[in-house]
């Protein structure tokens, strides 16, 4: 008798707290963004079987063929890039570049491989639809057997109407091999920027 009344108690208790937690968790929410698990539920039910089920508006692309990435509903920037930095009218590099949600960045420089690797960068947002990015390279000679220094860009940027577009301003320093010394003058340019989604081309 003792042991089934514990038992009720801790199953009670149990009650309780999932009450709880589902309350704090309705409090914490996004609004219409789900998080990945609901995404990935909500798409399970979603079979051939049921083909009535309507999806969550927040969840589909305008366009209707595929699903929209809940993170970048929370960070616009998110995502892949064609870029085209600008110098004094010339095309100093393209390449294409992603904005991570955790405010990382990675590029892929049109540059020659052996003159440099990936870069990486650090970004935040300054504004409703502007960002500021602190980004790093490697640069090695033309015959990629000489370290360079790092180099150092630092980009302004405005995300356009509709968040698939940016542009902005960009100044790149080239330090010594031990990254202390800025070596010749800055270069002042511009960036554009075009999103590339699983549907472009």
């Amino acid at each position: 008798m003792k042991t089934r009344m514990q038992a009720a108690i801790t199953l009670a208790a149990i009650g309780l707290s999932t009450i709880a937690v589902s309350h704090n968790a309705r409090a914490c929410d996004f609004g219409n963004v789900q998080s990945p698990t609901n995404l990935h539920a909500t798409m399970l039910t979603y079979t051939q079987d049921s083909p009535n089920v309507a999806l969550t508006a927040a969840m589909r692309h305008e366009d209707g063929r595929g699903y929209a990435n809940p993170l970048q509903k929370l960070e616009p920037i998110t995502g892949l890039y064609r870029f085209t930095f600008t110098v004094q009218g010339n095309v100093a590099d393209q390449g294409f570049v992603t904005w991570h949600a955790d405010g990382t960045e990675i590029m892929n420089s049109g540059k020659a491989p052996q003159t440099q690797s990936f870069c990486m960068g650090a970004w935040t947002q300054t504004g409703p639809h502007t960002y500021r990015l602190n980004h790093w390279a490697l640069n090695w000679d033309a015959t990629g057997q000489t370290f360079l220094g790092p180099v150092n860009i630092r980009e302004n940027i405005t995300l356009a109407p509709g968040n698939n577009a940016y542009s902005g301003d960009f100044t790149l320093t080239q330090y010594t091999p031990d990254g202390k010394q800025p070596v010749g003058p800055t270069v002042h340019g511009t960036t554009t920027a075009m999103r590339v989604s699983a549907n472009s081309n």
